[in-house]
């Protein structure tokens, strides 16, 4: 004797949790990116420009904070020093590609004077690092 059959239910895929899952890793990448980002000056306030431009990643930055001290690739140095510091870094043939990186509040002639000493090496190109208003 055979006993009726139950008519089976169509069978279901529950995507919810695989949609939490989904949306977890997101998170994850999201905030990971975040700390991709690589700063090399030290946090100055940059005074801002319309017509800035962004310049290429192979670069050395010469950062002026308020209160005048010099720092190159984030290490402290003297005015005195920062010329041959970069003749080292200019030695392996490639034009150096300076950056500098001025507090808004620090006065013109400390900047003309960091100018006037990179201007001595010869082949280096400056940009001064602004931030769009």
């Amino acid at each position: 004797m055979r006993l009726p059959q139950e008519p089976e239910s169509p069978s279901q895929i529950n995507i919810v949790p695989m949609i939490d899952v989904i949306f977890a890793i997101l998170a994850f990448f999201i905030m990971s990116t975040l700390y991709l980002s690589r700063s090399e000056g030290l946090p100055v306030n940059l005074p801002g420009a319309t017509t800035a431009q962004s310049q290429p990643q192979s670069q050395t930055v010469v950062t002026i904070d308020r209160s005048g001290n010099l720092a190159l690739n984030r290490q402290p140095l003297e005015l005195a020093v920062l010329e041959a510091q970069m003749r080292g870094l200019a030695a392996n043939g490639q034009q150096p590609f300076v950056v500098i990186n001025a507090d808004q509040s620090v006065s013109h002639g400390r900047v003309v004077e960091v100018m006037d000493r990179l201007r001595k090496i010869e082949g280096v190109r400056m940009a001064i690092a602004t931030q769009r208003p």
